[in-house]
């Protein structure tokens, strides 16, 4: 009979080691703690730079394992994005930076499944906010003068483009 243990850990993109708290954790479920590592390296490769949660399922009996990861913080992507370390502390004074309304859009698809957004429209003014909360601008404008533009539809064409991709599953 099979038992299947959990452990979820946060690691950097790529950059996961046996070092605590991952090595003292597998250790006791007899896998081969280097071959976990290198999987979680191998799947959270794409991430470099962020911190991403991490979900390893271990059958204890035939020490297999199985490897899923779960999607950065909205923050974490925006900061990657505009390639700062850490938010604005004054976000109504100090900007960190400048992204494109279509990069917006693509921060939105990327969160879908976390976000309690109905529309992509409304996935996108949630992130919106979240730029604005620490200090990114969008289209060199503060995020939500992009929202106001956006009940005017000016990015409907925009969006539209992406509406598939929200849809599907």
């Amino acid at each position: 009979m099979s038992k299947k243990k959990t452990i979820r850990v946060m690691v950097e993109g790529g950059k996961a080691n046996p070092s605590p708290p991952l090595g003292p954790t597998l250790a006791p479920l007899r896998v081969n703690v280097m071959e976990v590592v290198k999987a979680i390296n191998e799947v959270t490769k794409e991430f470099e730079g962020l911190t991403v949660p991490v979900e390893i399922t271990v059958d204890t009996s035939t020490r297999k394992f199985e490897v899923k990861v779960g999607i950065p913080t909205t923050t974490a992507l925006l900061l990657k994005e505009v390639g700062a370390k850490e938010p604005s502390g004054d976000p109504a004074h100090k900007k960190i930076g400048d992204l494109s309304f279509e990069k917006i859009v693509k921060i939105a698809l990327i969160k879908k499944d976390q976000l309690t957004a109905k529309t992509l429209k409304a996935a996108v003014k949630t992130i919106l906010g979240s730029a604005r909360s620490i200090g990114i601008t969008v289209e060199g404008k503060d995020p939500k003068e992009i929202q106001r533009e956006m009940e005017e539809g000016k990015y409907d064409s925009l969006i539209s483009r992406y509406e598939e991709e929200w849809e599907s599953d």
